[in-house]
């Protein structure tokens, strides 16, 4: 095992010590084991540090100009690829990740060792940026780090922190747009280059349908996206997987979770006060939203137990059910229309696996105005279809659909799908949602405004194809992270009606 490189100063003293946190963290996720994480991590140090002495002994001697290189931190992290990649050379690979060595073996690896015209756009980009420019990212977009701090570890002025930071990303941005120019593509990714620059340059701009759908089933033009597109938040991710490669999107929320650690109570570099209160002001909030919500579900569970009561004519709440006083309904309503909303689709299945007096006692609330009420299961879907329909009237809420899943491509810890639906009736708006079974999580997605609660995510049409024609379809795609298992998704609904899937 070879011994960590010996620092020259105090202040690369501390730069090591940052440095080796950030390798352990990505070899351990590169390795089956802490040993072995901590002898990759060894390894993968002394490679990255040598790389980086003899690239500034080169600068010296070339009379100040700099040649391409990384910072530190990515440095470091490329070190640790590149040695777990001749591990599993020279038939060490049963100490790595199972998933990385499938990687490592693939053509995407490739992709960071090969013609550097072909190497991602992300990587290419922070390459050519100035060294602190390129650190000044790298800390506080991947690694967290307080703005204020690594503003001041960079010598600049922390009252301009934000504005700093806002032009080196655009600096970022415009690298990665000239090394798209300059990548070899073919006809079609050529014609999108420019629509891609102006789309991405504005928050405010839609994705025109052509090029989402080429978006979708281009790996190399998505990630130019990516990294094109400031605003969104998913700048960081384009960095961690373009640089990384590997395991970014894991890499990236470890030290997410590490920045949280060292943020906490006790941390040396304090919020300011105006930070505090806010942060106080944001719990006590919390606090009572959550209690806002507690006395509404106990109040529901109130009424909705009154009104499953037994038909009681001495106090007057038996003489309403008697007489079918609409006002009584809207309690036995009020939990099938307001607790399935979190999701939607299955407000329905579950009701048939529930415990026996819930099951049966709903009914028995609203047995004697069956004909002129609908049944609780319908009930519940109703309420929310008509609380999420949004122009469509009665035909969003009788809409039949079809659904194809499509899983367009996928690697170890991230995928990419395409969702396409069949719908037999004209739509003025949609919204098609379904659940994950294994923990996913969607982070990007196009033609379509994303959100997700748990499990259920929901998809809701844009301002240019919210309008969808009888027998027609509507198309969307996303990108989304996964880890140790990647089922289909089930459980389908196109504005609150179920789908089959094809």
């Amino acid at each position: 095992m070879p011994d960590l490189p010996t620092p020259k100063d105090a202040a690369e003293a501390a730069l090591f010590s940052e440095c080796w946190d950030a390798v352990l963290s990505y070899a351990d996720l590169c390795t089956s084991g802490s040993t072995a994480a901590n002898q990759l991590a060894r390894e993968a140090f002394a490679l990255g540090i040598r790389e980086a002495r003899a690239a500034e002994d080169g600068t010296a001697r070339g009379a100040g100009r700099r040649s391409s290189r990384l910072p530190r931190i990515p440095l470091l992290l490329t070190a640790v690829r590149t040695t777990a990649a001749a591990w599993e050379a020279r038939g060490q690979g049963h100490k790595l990740d199972p998933d990385l060595r499938l990687w490592l073996n693939s053509d995407k690896a490739a992709r960071y060792v090969g013609p550097p015209l072909s190497r991602p756009i992300a990587l290419r980009g922070l390459r050519d940026m100035q060294e602190p420019d390129a650190a000044l990212l790298w800390l506080a977009e991947v690694e967290a780090l307080p703005l204020q701090a690594v503003v001041r570890r960079q010598g600049l002025d922390p009252t301009a922190a934000v504005e700093e930071l806002n032009q080196v990303r655009g600096l970022f941005r415009d690298r990665c747009h000239r090394n798209h120019l300059d990548t070899p593509m073919d006809a079609e990714c050529r014609s999108y280059v420019r629509l891609l620059d102006a789309v991405t340059r504005s928050p405010a701009a839609d994705t025109p349908p052509d090029l989402s759908r080429h978006l979708a089933t281009c790996v190399e033009c998505a990630e130019a996206a990516a990294c094109l597109r400031l605003h969104g938040g998913g700048l960081p991710a384009a960095l961690a997987q373009g640089v990384i490669g590997w395991g970014g999107l894991a890499y990236l929320e470890r030290r997410r979770r590490a920045a949280e650690v060292r943020l906490g109570p006790g941390r040396p570099d304090a919020p300011d006060a105006g930070g505090a209160a806010e942060q106080v002001a944001a719990s006590r909030a919390r606090m009572l939203r959550g209690g806002m919500l507690a006395a509404a579900a106990l109040v529901s569970v109130v009424a909705l137990a009154v009104s499953m009561m037994p038909g009681d004519t001495g106090a007057g709440g038996g003489e309403n059910v008697a007489q079918g006083n609409p006002a009584d309904s809207t309690p036995v309503a009020g939990p099938g229309s307001v607790l399935p909303s979190a999701d939607p689709a299955t407000s329905a299945a579950p009701s048939s696996s529930r415990p026996a007096p819930s099951a049966s006692g709903t009914p028995s609330a609203t047995g004697g105005n069956d004909a002129g009420k609908p049944d609780p299961e319908p009930q519940g879907t109703s309420s929310a279809t008509a609380g999420a329909g949004s122009g469509a009237g009665g035909s969003e809420e009788a809409a039949a659909c079809e659904v194809t899943y499509d899983l367009v491509n996928q690697w170890p810890d991230g995928f990419q799908a395409t969702v396409t639906v069949t719908t037999a009736v004209t739509l003025d708006g949609w919204r098609v949602a379904w659940s994950f079974r294994d923990g996913q999580k969607v982070d990007q997605m196009w033609d379509a405004s994303l959100a997700q609660d748990g499990s259920r995510v929901t998809a809701t049409a844009a301002d240019y194809n919210r309008s969808v024609s009888a027998n027609g379809t509507l198309t969307f795609g996303f990108l989304a992270s996964w880890q140790n298992k990647n089922s289909a998704p089930y459980a389908f609904t196109l504005n609150g009606q179920t789908c089959t899937s094809s």
